[in-house]
């Protein structure tokens, strides 16, 4: 199926594909998303067969609001309270899952909780309305792949494997939701993302909790090796050496002739996070041996920046290039 202008026609025509268990993928305004019907299991296996994501990894579900959330998950004070100051938006609420649930195992990997999100992009909003259920929806790339935030990125990571790719033109945010635990009256930062951390504590009056290095898996995003590119990566690079590519940042990046996006000339976090998977897909793409990185400030938007730049790398380590001459 080509890509489709998010017109309501073309809208309504993805609900109705949702409803009967197609998978279609959409844009939000962190990156696009692969849905699926949330309570239809069949089409949930779906998602992890097109991405070839583990099942061990749990999917976002996406609702439209605070009261369709309380359905399928446990919503305390303190996360009606977060949701209240940042619903709809960047923000998943992994909660304890209500039982019994319609919603299939599949989706939580087989946790006691849940992730809920509810997005703020008109088209998402109105694919949730006409599908009339909720959606499980990671974002629409292979696993462990660059995130999508276009639809022709859509295109080139799945090809057609979605029923439709509704395209709503670039995500204006660019990083994927921050992922917040929320258990009595524990608060776990489970993923940065496109909602910094201090915006929510703010909200809360306390620092975030986090997560525990335990090796397990409680949200989407926590995977070691994630968001990477084929080229690898080299961090906090004061300069690309020959060969390489260079993603930079600041108004202090060096000249250079060769591979070269600068995220934000100006030093401007936010028009970094925009820019920041279109840049790494393009320089992935321009045929270097690696991809030197200049520093990024680790606050605010920065904190999910360089997280993201971490988990690339780290996949980058674990799966050399293959010698010349080698054959996958």
């Amino acid at each position: 199926m080509p890509i489709i202008a998010a017109t309501q026609d073309a809208i309504r025509r993805a609900g109705e594909a949702v409803a009967r268990g197609d998978i279609v993928a959409f844009p939000t305004e962190t990156v696009y998303g692969l849905g699926a019907n949330a309570l239809d299991a069949h089409a949930i296996a779906k998602i992890f067969a097109a991405k070839a994501r583990p099942r061990f990894n749990p999917l976002i579900v996406h609702v439209l609001g605070l009261e369709e959330a309380q359905g399928y998950a446990v919503v305390n004070a303190t996360a009606q309270k977060l949701a209240g100051a940042f619903w709809p938006g960047p923000l998943s609420l992994v909660l304890p899952r209500r039982a019994p649930s319609a919603i299939p195992d599949l989706v939580s990997a087989g946790l006691d909780t849940i992730a809920l999100r509810a997005p703020q992009h008109p088209v998402a909003r109105a694919l949730l309305a006409a599908a009339k259920v909720p959606i499980a929806a990671p974002s629409a790339n292979r696993a462990g792949r660059i995130s999508p935030t276009s639809a022709a990125h859509v295109e080139a990571e799945l090809g057609d494997r979605p029923a439709m790719i509704l395209d709503g033109g670039p995500c204006p945010l660019g990083l994927e939701s921050t992922v917040v635990g929320v258990t009595g009256d524990e608060v776990i930062l489970l993923r940065t993302g496109a909602l910094p951390r201090e915006r929510i504590e703010a909200i809360l009056g306390r620092r975030l909790a986090k997560a525990k290095p335990d090796g397990r898996i409680a949200s989407p995003g926590q995977l070691k090796s994630h968001y990477a590119p084929s080229t690898p990566l080299r961090l906090n690079a004061k300069a690309p050496r020959a060969g390489e590519a260079l993603l930079a940042f600041g108004p202090d990046a060096p000249e250079f002739d060769g591979p070269m996006i600068n995220l934000s000339p100006r030093g401007d976090l936010a028009e970094a996070a925009v820019n920041f998977f279109a840049a790494l897909r393009s320089l992935d793409a321009a045929g270097a041996h690696a991809i030197a990185v200049m520093p990024i400030p680790d606050h605010g938007l920065g904190e999910a920046i360089n997280d993201r730049l971490r988990r690339a790398a780290a996949a980058a380590d674990a799966e050399p290039p293959l010698a010349a001459g080698a054959h996958s």
